[in-house]
């Protein structure tokens, strides 16, 4: 199994584009579009794009619970909902 390295670009002022976004995420762009619309996802600004800050992603990420199973997070997910 070979491991995909990928470059990850933050601009001087600290935000990301979506493409960024979503290799530091490990997410497809569509995820992370799909996450914007439905407000799940981490925060952004837009300024003609749509741009990420890495602290927004890395909150988001520690936002998320931890689970051990699928039945777990059906669980979770049954309360918020």
């Amino acid at each position: 199994m070979e491991t995909e390295i990928k470059v990850i670009s933050i601009l001087p002022d600290g935000r990301m584009t979506t493409t960024n976004a979503a290799n530091y995420l490990g997410l497809s762009e569509k995820t992370l579009a799909m996450f914007r619309t439905n407000g799940t996802g981490p925060n952004f600004i837009k300024k003609g794009r749509i741009f990420y800050f890495k602290e927004d992603l890395d909150t988001w990420l520690g936002e998320g619970g931890r689970v051990r199973s699928t039945s777990q997070l059906r669980a979770l997910t049954a309360r918020e909902g």
